[in-house]
């Protein structure tokens, strides 16, 4: 009896198992996502499990049904279905394959799974469903960030360097050749500030569906960032030689840009050119040649295409070097200034001096202004560098004042970059408090650059410094953009004649024309004249005789160090 009870007991035990199995397997199959469908050989049954009706609007009652599914995918995938559903001819035990339902209009992974008995014999089948159109979107979607920009729908910089790379592989295989264009568009700062960041955006968008229409096998094109693309072409010539491309981007770029707003913005671009092998023979190299050259190009003036050689490469390599040494001349303040000094034309009396910085590096060779302060713009280097050259040279003005009470006035070039620091005034204001100079004696002296990239705003401050008694200095005038209308309204006190037009006012009688109008006009305006590089007696008699108020030059005396203008000073008749 007890026996009996025993198992009684141990089938009941079993039997709440069977049942928390069966609860826990339905639960599982009510909240998943995919759908079963199972087959017993032996007993030629199916049953299909969980998430069916998601997938298929039918039902499925005998393996011969399955023939239904064919009908619901994409034409091309009925093949591979029916080659998956019976992957047991094949004796397979596992296969996955990737579908698409055509009404639903979703991406099913079809997975099939057969268990074999001892002797080989397929026994149950199971076939699950399960929807990846989401998976599939976002791994599209990070495919799709991996090799694309999201802004233009070209190549991004990554996929472009290996498309590239491919590119050179092939090339030096085949004996051709590789063009890089590295393409940058002009002004696009002023675009991007002065209008706002989404016009910017939506430029750099337009110009990149431009481009991306010419692409083919043979142009890969990439949106670097900002306002630069990057173009390669395997083996240039005929429709896509490196001219015809370019020929057909400046075309285009003659038309403006019509905004969604309808706005319309025209735009230049300046191209560099470099080709493998010639110009480098890895990718990147051929990139940063390129890049190199597109730079060359903006300096000659913008809107133009400048070709890889050598020289242009040694030039970069010059400047990087001044650059890097320009760093650190600019942390151990490794500079020095020269005065040179300025004569009244009427009687040589000594105006002042013009404050000139030089600088000679570790090997102590002397390196041109004209050379490191362009680059001292370029990277920001200006700004200690300008407050250094003030500080200082009005640290010596403070000294020769105190020593020599010699009435003169002391000049000052002044950067365009410092002229646009919000603090620059209280910045001068500071300097000259310090060492106890009074506005009157100082002259900034300025040039025509600095009004063409920002008249007004140039203009404001120059008004501000003048009204605190502070001469202003036109510098350079005559080599630039030179334009008498704007000479009215500018506030300036004085106009320099640049050395070019006196070079060559004894033997060239349409340099004294321009020369003298000058000087008549000016003089008109009420504003002061000198003449730089005054280098002969000829040059200073003529320049006596048609009135120009001051002369500068080596002829009555070359830049020199403090101690000079010290000794010239003592020499003076007070």
């Amino acid at each position: 009896m007890e026996e009996l009870k025993y198992q009684v007991d141990l089938l009941n035990a079993m039997n709440r198992k069977l049942i928390r199995d069966e609860k826990m397997l339905r639960l599982i199959c009510e909240t998943s996502s995919s759908a079963f469908l199972y087959y017993n050989y032996e007993e030629d049954r199916v049953q299909t499990i969980a998430n069916w009706d998601h997938f298929f609007s039918f039902a499925i009652t005998n393996i011969k049904d399955l023939k239904k599914l064919y009908d619901c995918v994409e034409e091309k995938d009925i093949i591979p279905l029916r080659e998956v559903f019976f992957i047991e001819k094949q004796g397979m035990k596992s296969q996955t394959i990737e579908v698409k339902l055509k009404e639903k209009r979703i991406c099913i992974e079809v997975e099939v799974n057969i268990v074999y008995d001892s002797m080989s014999n397929p026994t149950d089948k199971i076939i699950r469903f399960k929807d990846v159109t989401k998976f599939n979107a976002q791994n599209d979607e990070l495919t799709y960030m991996a090799y694309y920009d999201l802004l233009t729908g070209l190549y991004n910089r990554n996929y472009f360097v290996r498309l590239l790379g491919e590119f050179v592989r092939r090339a030096q295989e085949e004996k051709e050749t590789v063009a890089v264009m590295f393409l940058d568009l002009d002004d696009f700062r002023r675009i991007n500030d002065g209008m706002g960041i989404i016009v910017g955006d939506e430029l750099v968008q337009q110009v990149g569906q431009f481009l991306f229409d010419l692409m083919n096998d043979n142009i890969h094109i990439a949106h670097f960032n900002s306002d630069i693309y990057c173009i390669a072409v395997y083996n240039p010539c005929g429709a896509r030689s490196v001219e015809t491309i370019y020929r057909t981007i400046k075309e285009r770029l003659k038309k403006p840009f019509v905004l969604t707003s309808g706005q319309e913005i025209y735009v230049t671009a300046s191209v560099g050119v470099a080709e493998y092998p010639e110009a480098a023979l890895t990718t990147l190299d051929l990139i940063n040649c390129a890049e190199i050259v597109m730079f060359k190009a903006k300096s000659l003036g913008k809107d133009k295409i400048q070709y890889f050689d050598g020289a242009i490469l040694d030039e970069f390599l010059k400047n990087v070097n001044i650059e890097n040494k320009l760093k650190e001349a600019v942390f151990s303040q490794n500079f020095t200034m020269y005065f040179q000094p300025q004569f009244k034309t009427a009687d040589k009396a000594l105006r002042g001096v013009e404050a000139l910085i030089r600088w000679k590096d570790d090997h102590g060779k002397m390196i041109s202004p004209s050379v490191f302060i362009p680059i001292a713009e370029k990277n920001g280097a200006i700004i200690p560098i300008g407050t250094w050259v003030i500080e200082e040279s009005l640290k010596a003005y403070a000294e020769w004042k105190r020593k020599y009470h010699y009435p003169m006035i002391i000049s000052l070039n002044i950067s365009a970059i410092q002229y646009k620091q919000p603090d620059f005034i209280d910045k001068v204001l500071h300097i000259l408090k310090k060492y106890d100079v009074s506005p009157y004696e100082i002259e900034l002296e300025i040039t025509e650059s600095i009004l063409i990239d920002d008249f007004d705003e140039i203009t404001e401050k120059i008004v501000m410094l003048r009204n605190m008694g502070i001469k202003i200095s036109l510098d350079d005038f005559g080599t630039g953009y030179s334009s008498l209308s704007y000479l009215k309204g500018l506030p300036i006190d004085t106009l320099k004649i640049d050395k070019s037009f006196i070079d060559t006012v004894i033997t060239d009688e349409n340099t004294k024309i321009i020369t003298e109008s000058i000087i008549y006009m000016v003089k008109k305006l009420g504003f002061e004249t000198i003449a730089e590089g005054v280098e002969t007696e000829e040059q200073f008699r003529y320049l006596n005789e048609i009135s120009c108020d001051i002369i500068q030059g080596f002829y009555l005396g070359k830049p020199m160090p403090s101690e000079g203008i010290e000794t010239l000073l003592a020499n003076m008749d007070l």
